[in-house]
């Protein structure tokens, strides 16, 4: 089995490695570099004439990026969205030669682990949830003036929490007497809101999920990133995919069906398949991780991975 960096296990690493079936020279992309634990093992498999190019919004993960970029001229890495992914390789010239894209979807493991981040309900801290702290809004600042409607609907959309009117109004009505700036006043909030308890499932899990999915716009990115890959891939390139929760792997399940399904025309139509012009084609079926790894390292309990390959 490929080594992981000491930081940062990545998920599904061998199978991500098997799906991309990666070619010396090529050139390749990983959408979320997190702490570069696919990247490097990418890096391990190309010749000197390979390159990874990482992207990823989190300040703390582009100084991990830059400082492998430093000692590797095969990497090189952006401080941007992966919804941004044309706009960048159009600026390199790679429009049309991208061999590989690797999506590894949501929060990561360093990002719960440091509490000043405002991810993780098991630690104290600001309540916050940007993956760039330096844009946006954070999540105390939209609880202090979201409708109680907004915040219900949030929760209940992606958090798919179904006490999401209950922890509405609880936010709602604390926020007057006090703001609401650290994470373990929302999840104690949660977990008092909620009359009933999920087996070995934090009540607040679903909550922190939704703020933190809304705040960083993630399944809009996600969306537009899926199209925007098949388009700077070459012929034969392969995009993988790997989601955390039933919200994100639907959307990516969906756009891979339909894209790998073609033009939507009447079933009646007098055409064959590949008339029906596929961009891509399914790749084997969602892999989910092995009990060795499961064992291993518990995150990858809930991972799918799903992979792609471009035809036209």
């Amino acid at each position: 089995m490929t080594k992981a960096t000491p930081e940062h296990v990545p998920v599904l690493l061998d199978e991500t490695l098997t799906a991309l079936n990666i070619r010396p020279k090529g050139l390749y992309i990983d959408g979320t570099f997190g702490r570069g634990g696919h990247a490097r093992a990418i890096l391990e498999r190309l010749s000197s004439k390979g390159q990874i190019l990482g992207l990823d919004k989190d300040p703390e993960a582009f100084m991990e990026g830059q400082s492998l970029a430093a000692k590797d001229e095969r990497f090189t890495i952006e401080q941007c969205s992966f919804a941004t992914l044309s706009n960048v390789v159009q600026t390199r010239s790679w429009q049309g030669k991208v061999d590989g894209i690797l999506l590894d979807i949501g929060v990561s493991s360093p990002q719960l682990d440091i509490a000043e981040r405002g991810f993780s309900f098991r630690k104290d801290g600001p309540l916050d949830m940007r993956m760039n702290p330096d844009e946006g809004i954070s999540a105390a600042d939209w609880l202090a003036y979201a409708s109680m409607d907004e915040i219900t609907t949030v929760i209940k959309t992606f958090g798919e929490e179904r006490f999401g009117k209950r922890i509405a109004r609880a936010i709602v009505e604390t926020r007057e007497d006090s703001p609401l700036r650290t994470t373990k006043q929302l999840a104690d909030l949660v977990d008092k809101a909620s009359p009933f308890r999920e087996k070995n499932k934090h009540p607040a899990t679903r909550t922190f999920q939704a703020i933190r999915i809304y705040i960083n716009n993630e399944l809009d990115d996600l969306s537009v990133a899926l199209q925007q890959a098949i388009d700077v891939m070459a012929i034969g390139g392969r995009l993988t995919v790997i989601s955390f929760h039933s919200l994100e792997d639907r959307i990516v399940k969906r756009f891979f069906r339909d894209q790998a399904k073609g033009d939507n025309l009447p079933a009646h139509f007098p055409i064959t398949a590949d008339q029906l012009n596929p961009s891509i084609k399914l790749i084997g079926k969602a892999i989910k991780a092995g009990e060795q790894e499961l064992a291993d390292n518990p995150r990858s309990r809930s991972a799918v991975l799903r992979v792609v390959e471009k035809v036209k």
